[in-house]
């Protein structure tokens, strides 16, 4: 009787706890969204870097070190203001001796100029051998004359006078070739001035080198960046400052390589800079990349946006947030972002239907950073699921909690 009994009561128990396990479970209390009607702006947001629409990097065009700097960091310049100046004492020794050499190089030619021209020598060749001939008539005449005053046939004054003149040509013979020995070593009037051209070009470089000495910049603006230093050294080449006009910048947007088909141009930029919180600066993209470039781990095309930056606030070399408004749509049905999922059809929602949810796919459109287009499969009013604990399926019976 008493197993009888137990029995009895173990199949109630078992019967009870069946029974439970057949209940449906209790429905879950998911949240909602409704898809409105609403104006919708595609956004891209990323970062760039800010650089002004119109600089110049102005470079030490020869080595040596820094006399005096000019400027500061922030001031306004024109084009042309001197920002640096170099030393220039070793130039300026350098054109002493220079002007010395030309000056012994002008001298030298002046001389040959004077009395070795060409023509010059040529009339001492000429006088030189009509010299000699001279010289070699009187010769002549002074043996026929000995000869004469051996046979009594001539007086002894006659050879005297004969020898004189022998002697005579023997003096003008030397003389003139003395002369021309003084011409070559003087040298040549080609080789004279030349050394003169050379004198002058080193005078000319050397002044050059000098009026180098103080660095001006080719553009006028603001001297946003002074790398230079007063007592520094610099080597040709080097970085001075940079100087340029930041009333408008350019900002170098790097967009992600799947979104650069959303852009285009003329589409309006915000920038924000974090150094200064509530801040935006407006613009519109300019140029378009032309290449893919590998930016840490991202590839990304350099977008060039023109921002105005009237009130100068805005650096160049800052690194900037970046939003490009790519597509607005005025009454676009839209859902949030967060409703959308993935099924075997593609995109859709979990729609409310009674106490239910189901599966609907739909179209879509352009998206913000928060809410998607929905171009077909919804309605105005649909309630679409949002996430909810757990993974909620179609067919599931839910408690609906709408905004």
């Amino acid at each position: 009787m008493k197993k009888l009994i137990a029995i009895v009561a173990l199949a109630g128990v078992a019967g009870a706890l069946a029974w439970w396990l057949m209940q449906p479970a209790a429905p879950r209390t998911v949240p909602f969204a409704k898809a409105t009607r609403q104006l919708l702006v595609s956004t891209i947001v990323t970062n760039g870097k800010v650089e002004p629409e119109q600089f110049a990097a102005v470079r030490a065009p020869r080595g040596g070190a820094v006399r005096r700097v000019l400027v500061r960091r922030g001031d306004q310049v024109v084009a042309g203001s001197a920002l640096v100046e170099l030393d220039s004492s070793t130039e300026k020794a350098e054109l002493v001796s220079a002007e010395s050499r030309l000056a012994q190089a002008r001298a030298e030619l002046r001389r040959l100029e004077e009395g070795g021209s060409r023509t010059a020598r040529a009339e001492l060749q000429g006088a030189l051998e009509s010299a000699r001939m001279q010289l070699e008539n009187s010769r002549r005449e002074r043996e026929r004359t000995g000869r004469l005053v051996e046979k009594n046939a001539e007086t002894r004054e006659a050879l005297r006078a004969a020898e004189d003149r022998v002697q005579q040509w023997e003096s003008e013979v030397q003389s003139i070739e003395n002369r021309q020995k003084a011409l070559m070593v003087e040298g040549n009037r080609e080789a004279a001035e030349a050394r003169v051209a050379e004198a002058e070009a080193a005078i000319a470089l050397i002044r050059q080198r000098m009026a180098q000495s103080k660095v001006p910049t080719p553009v006028g603006g603001v001297v946003y960046s002074l790398a230079a230093k007063a007592g520094g050294f610099l080597q040709p080449g080097d970085l001075i400052a940079e100087v340029g006009q930041t009333r408008t910048l350019r900002v170098l947007v790097y967009v992600d390589e799947p979104e650069l088909g959303k852009v285009g141009r003329g589409m309006p930029v915000e920038i924000q800079w974090d150094a200064r919180p509530g801040e935006k600066w407006l613009g519109k993209v300019e140029i378009l990349p032309t290449q893919i470039v590998a930016l840490n781990t991202r590839q990304v095309g350099e977008v060039v946006c023109l921002i105005d930056n009237e009130k100068g606030l805005l650096p160049p070399g800052a690194n900037v947030n970046a939003e490009i408004r790519s597509a607005v749509v005025e009454n676009a049905l839209a859902i949030p972002k967060a409703a959308l999922r993935r099924g075997e059809k593609g995109s859709g929602v979990l729609v409310l239907a009674g106490n239910k949810v189901e599966f609907r796919a739909v179209e879509l459109g352009i998206t913000s950073i928060t809410h998607a287009e929905v171009r077909s499969g919804l309605k105005e009013g649909d309630a679409v699921a949002l996430p909810a604990d757990g993974n909620l399926e179609p067919g599931e019976r839910v408690i609906p909690q709408l905004p």
